[in-house]
């Protein structure tokens, strides 16, 4: 059976996180939306319906009979258990959107579906960035229960301080944890197969800290925080979501932010959190193509892939950062920093696309990954429409 991931109507929703990626590949809790449909429901051949110019790096369904499926929300049981039981020619609506439907996707239509089940059951949809911070710990709590249940956590280390349910920590094998304070009372928190927690962390949950990702010296971590694979963070972080590839590895704060992947941090950046009046977070919406009222209080920054900032950036509450931008320059920089912007200032020049290119090679070859031609026609296609 083929899993067939569609965006629906939500890629532009939640750019720039999805210049580079379908919705499918967004990371929140602890696995991303794709890893967590392929375990929920054992299904291990994926493809996905998104923007035309990113199908040749993530693969386009064959014309098979398939399920048709809208990732981003948490499923109830009962809905789990309803997808897992559509027969051909049967869908899922919920709120007037079709969900999820086997069907073939040879020319796949509409009229194809013979019988619609609405959902009466409130699930938990992610419809914007924001929503990747603001239902983290929810994900988490899911993702927990989906990974370690019917599993034993690897121990933990006599020289760390722990409050809360030992249920409530799993260790994964090869892991490294030190002259650390652990709290679950507050949270879960999962630790990822050979990550390491250096000496004089501090961390209350809900955390995920993935796969051969670190927490450096002394950083102090609040939730809900997940920090993705191949990834470092020092300093203060609360209510982060960082894809993975990226480095926060110095003293500074981030909060309630998403990173994406292959991003840096220079040391003591600084991302607000707050406004001084208290008032609600505008985030630029490229739908829209202005700043739209989230709603929240709280709200930091949204960092498209490859974005770096230099030492001792500061960052406006509720700043947009786009891909492959730079950000160097003294003063606080727009609250929209531009795809490819060098310097990170309004008006701005843009960052060459052949030096985007070169420094995004150098950096994931040190992580022993290559930046394929798809990758770079991914970045050229960002670079002259948008």
């Amino acid at each position: 059976m083929q899993l067939v991931f569609s965006d629906a109507q939500y890629w532009e929703d939640f750019l720039p996180l999805t210049f580079t990626r379908p919705i499918a590949e967004m990371r929140c809790g602890i696995l991303t939306f794709s890893e967590r449909w392929k375990k929920l429901l054992t299904i291990d051949e994926v493809s996905y319906l998104t923007e035309d110019f990113l199908q040749e790096k993530f693969q386009k369904p064959e014309k098979r009979e398939s399920l048709f499926l809208v990732p981003n929300f948490l499923p109830t049981p009962d809905v789990l258990q309803q997808i897992k039981n559509l027969r051909k020619g049967e869908a899922l609506v919920y709120q007037d959107e079709l969900l999820a439907a086997k069907v073939n996707m040879e020319n796949f239509k509409l009229s194809q579906i013979e019988k619609m089940t609405d959902i009466t059951e409130e699930l938990l949809f992610f419809k914007q960035p924001t929503d990747l911070f603001s239902y983290n710990h929810k994900a988490i709590d899911f993702d927990f229960e989906l990974l370690t249940k019917g599993r034993t956590s690897q121990p933990l280390s006599s020289t760390n301080g722990f409050l809360g349910n030992p249920e409530d920590l799993f260790i994964e094998e090869g892991a490294q944890i030190e002259f650390s304070t652990l709290n679950t009372k507050t949270g879960k928190i999962y630790i990822g197969k050979n990550a390491e927690i250096m000496e004089g962390c501090h961390l209350r949950g809900p955390i995920a800290l993935c796969e051969d990702s670190k927490f450096n010296l002394g950083a102090k971590i609040y939730g809900a925080t997940t920090v993705g694979p191949h990834s470092k963070v020092g300093g203060e972080v609360n209510n982060v979501v960082i894809f993975g590839y990226s480095n926060k590895g110095h003293d500074g704060f981030i909060g309630n932010s998403v990173i994406g992947e292959w991003c840096n941090l220079g040391a003591d950046t600084n991302s607000s959190n707050l406004k001084n009046n208290y008032a609600t977070v505008k985030l630029w919406n490229y739908k829209s193509k202005k700043f739209t009222d989230t709603g929240l209080q709280f709200a930091g920054v949204i960092m498209g892939d490859h974005a770096k900032t230099a030492i001792n950036t500061q960052l406006n509450t509720g700043t947009v950062v786009g891909l492959a931008a730079n950000i160097f320059k003294s003063g606080f920089p727009p609250n929209l920093v531009e795809n490819f912007s060098w310097g990170g200032m309004k008006g701005d020049e843009k960052f060459k696309l052949e030096k985007a290119i070169e420094v995004a090679e150098k950096a994931m070859i040190r992580r022993k990954i290559i930046l394929s031609e798809a990758d770079k026609k991914i970045l050229e296609y960002i670079f002259n429409q948008y």
